[in-house]
């Protein structure tokens, strides 16, 4: 889903976390991190560190089994076999972001090759839409992390920010779909963009100045105001983060 805006005279369309609906089969081996058959403890623990309840959990699990053909993980091939997110621009870095270390909350970096049913409900619990009863430090706490979870998408080379580069790359992608928009109009809406987000994070920034990127304290900056914590969600059949419901 994307929302069109208007930047610098031009309007472009920016993507909107909500309903990445996935379904899929693949095959695996062995390896994960959790069994094919978690145990009530497991999912207690789990539940504990992800906020999920156990209901939530068990649902969830039974679409990681789904969707690996009962095999213990998961690969980057699963997720490409899913009808509705193969029509999503950015699938890409929806698709990185599961087997991104950063996600995985053990303060590693890099890639990984598959996951693990842990890891799969890790980055599912980003889209979790937060408990009414949190305090407001904790609502803050929990936006502070999805926040960052957005910016390790789009800062693929953890530098610690999101470069023209890496914003033009984004951009282009949304505007890929649109079959009448050449190419290098494509890079030039993205540049202003860009610039345009320079402007309003960096008060003394001259003309002649080159803007580096933006840092997770200006991407917290730019969206502020922006309910996340509402339009990120992520929907497996009929099961989603939010009503949990079980069905094939």
């Amino acid at each position: 889903m994307m929302t069109t805006r208007t930047c610098c005279g031009r309007q472009f369309n920016a993507p909107q976390y909500s309903s990445w609906s996935l379904e899929a089969n693949s095959h695996r081996n062995n390896m994960g991190a959790v069994q094919s058959g978690p145990t009530e403890h497991e999912f207690q623990d789990i539940a504990d560190r992800t906020g999920f309840s156990l209901e939530q959990i068990r649902n969830l699990h039974k679409r990681f089994k789904w969707l690996n053909n009962h095999q213990e993980t998961l690969r980057r091939e699963d997720f490409e076999k899913v009808l509705n997110l193969s029509l999503n621009p950015i699938r890409a870095k929806i698709i990185q972001a599961f087997f991104d270390k950063r996600n995985f909350g053990m303060n590693e970096v890099g890639l990984v090759e598959e996951i693990g049913f842990e890891e799969f409900l890790t980055v599912m619990s980003y889209f979790k839409p937060p408990n009414k009863k949190l305090t407001e430090d904790e609502t803050e706490a929990l936006r502070t992390k999805k926040l960052r979870f957005l910016f390790n998408m789009h800062d693929t080379d953890n530098d610690g920010t999101i470069t023209l580069e890496e914003y033009r790359h984004l951009v282009e992608k949304l505007l890929s779909t649109c079959e009448t928009l050449e190419q290098d109009t494509a890079q030039d809406i993205a540049d202003a963009a860009m610039l345009e987000v320079a402007r309003t994070t960096v008060v003394h920034m001259e003309p002649h100045e080159v803007y580096e990127g933006v840092t997770f304290e200006q991407f917290q900056q730019i969206l502020k105001g922006i309910e996340l914590e509402t339009k990120m969600n992520v929907r497996f059949l009929q099961v989603n983060t939010t009503t949990m419901h079980c069905g094939k």
